[in-house]
């Protein structure tokens, strides 16, 4: 793990982490803060792990603590987060060690972690369920204010 702990360090995705808090400070939802991304690759892991996948570890990781980094460029520029955060991810992940088929696996999965039916690989796949899983909507105060749950369907806790 010692590449996702450079990823966790690098100053680039310590300031996406920042520009993400401050662009969410006033946000009433789960926000896209480093303890989802944490949850998103934990339970990925455990997904990859049930599913007998040979996907290592640090690579799940990676794609996960990265599927979001650019979700503040979406509130400032409009630009689709999932894109962003795979864009900035590159350099990152190129920093940290990871080689080309590995990013290559890792920015498919960032790219298509928010729309279902647009993932391709087991990586896609994994992170696409985890970052809905993720979300602690039994609990939530303003469930009826989501957008995940604006067009009247009920939100269904049986993952």
């Amino acid at each position: 793990m010692q590449r996702v702990n450079k990823i966790l360090d690098h100053p680039k995705f310590i300031d996406c982490l920042n520009k993400n808090a401050q662009a969410e400070k006033n946000r009433i939802f789960c926000c896209h803060d480093l303890r989802h991304a944490i949850d998103v690759a934990r339970i990925s892991y455990i997904l990859a792990l049930e599913e007998n996948l040979s996907i290592p570890k640090d690579v799940i990781y990676a794609a996960a603590i990265s599927h979001d980094i650019g979700r503040w460029k979406e509130y400032l520029e409009g630009v689709d987060h999932a894109d962003a955060s795979a864009d900035l991810a590159l350099e990152i992940l190129e920093d940290s060690g990871y080689t080309s088929q590995e990013k290559k696996l890792i920015t498919s999965a960032v790219r298509n972690h928010r729309n279902e039916g647009q993932q391709n690989s087991h990586m896609d796949k994994i992170l696409y369920r985890s970052d809905k899983i993720s979300r602690p909507c039994s609990g939530c105060l303003v469930i009826n204010q989501c957008k995940r749950f604006s067009n009247g369907e009920e939100p269904q806790f049986d993952y």
